[in-house]
């Protein structure tokens, strides 16, 4: 297997959140396929590397990525690629322009139960699907995101609609709020409308910690078709194990998230070709978050903006 040098570019993180030092660098660490050289801030040189991991501050995001891209780099960003779909777009123009990889960190859309129902979805087994119901809750763990969980989990489930039926949304009705602890909202229901007349449903959100459960508590997908149903639980396969040490944790019986979508970014860096996750993906993802902020501010469904 080719080896791509990786550089680590910042450990921005709202929150309690520090997605490069405990996501992206332990797993291109342990990925056969890339070996990280070094670690920088975002006005350091990127120099001494084929990919870059960016995780700046978001006013730093489309300058960092954009120059990374300019000066030849692959790029992983993190998720949300950026606060708005415009600055979204504006990555995704030089991307496009570069013909690189950039990959906007949407991981969970790689969970085996999601992989599993698209081929199947693709595969005609449900006939043609006609709605889907989506739970993406995470149970206790820490403060709200300070930016709310519209932003901060909604695009996961979102994106893997959309990865899974190949469908955009085209309007959206939001309910939600601040509902267990004080702050932005830490709880929305999205109804969402789709081409081809699908609908959706998806509760994203946190939720207080209960007994024996923490972390991702709910990940799954209904999806009913013209010829059937299929129920992918994103959860399974996978052991929960309790400890006095702290909090029950999940534990998979193989790669994780991450580790797969890191596995697309280096085939499509070795094999010259798109990633099948791009800006594109992150500006589509922003749009239908921006269009649940007008929905829940105006209590009506708002339209999707192209």
């Amino acid at each position: 297997m080719k080896v791509l040098d990786v550089l680590l570019v910042g450990e921005f993180g709202l929150g309690h959140q520090n997605h490069q030092r405990d996501m992206y660098a332990p797993a291109f660490e342990s990925h056969p396929g890339f070996r990280v050289t070094g670690r920088v801030e975002a006005d350091d040189p990127l120099d001494r590397a084929d990919v870059v991991s960016v995780c700046v501050p978001y006013e730093r995001r489309v300058e960092v990525v954009t120059r990374a891209l300019r000066a030849g780099k692959h790029v992983l960003v993190d998720k949300p690629m950026a606060l708005t779909s415009d600055e979204c777009a504006q990555i995704a123009e030089v991307a496009a322009g570069t013909g690189l990889v950039c990959l906007p960190a949407h991981h969970q859309r790689f969970q085996p139960a999601v992989r599993v129902a698209r081929e199947a979805i693709a595969a005609g087994r449900v006939g043609l699907p006609w709605n889907v119901q989506a739970d993406f809750l995470v149970a206790g763990g820490g403060e709200v995101w300070p930016l709310g969980e519209l932003l901060n989990f909604a695009p996961y489930a979102t994106d893997a609609i959309h990865a899974m039926t190949g469908l955009p949304v085209t309007a959206v009705y939001a309910t939600g709020g601040a509902r267990f602890q004080d702050g932005p909202e830490d709880l929305v229901t999205l109804c969402l409308t789709h081409e081809r007349g699908m609908t959706s449903t998806v509760v994203a959100g946190r939720t207080p910690a209960t007994p024996g459960s923490g972390g991702l508590s709910l990940h799954r997908y209904r999806v009913a078709g013209s010829h059937g149903t299929l129920l992918a639980d994103a959860n399974r396969p996978a052991a929960r194990v309790l400890s006095t040490a702290g909090a029950p944790r999940g534990t998979w019986a193989g790669p994780s998230t991450v580790d797969r979508m890191l596995t697309e970014l280096h085939a499509a860096v070795v094999g010259g070709r798109p990633a099948e996750l791009g800006p594109a993906d992150a500006v589509a993802a922003l749009r239908v978050v921006e269009s649940a902020r007008r929905a829940l501010a105006s209590g009506q469904v708002e339209e999707v903006l192209s």
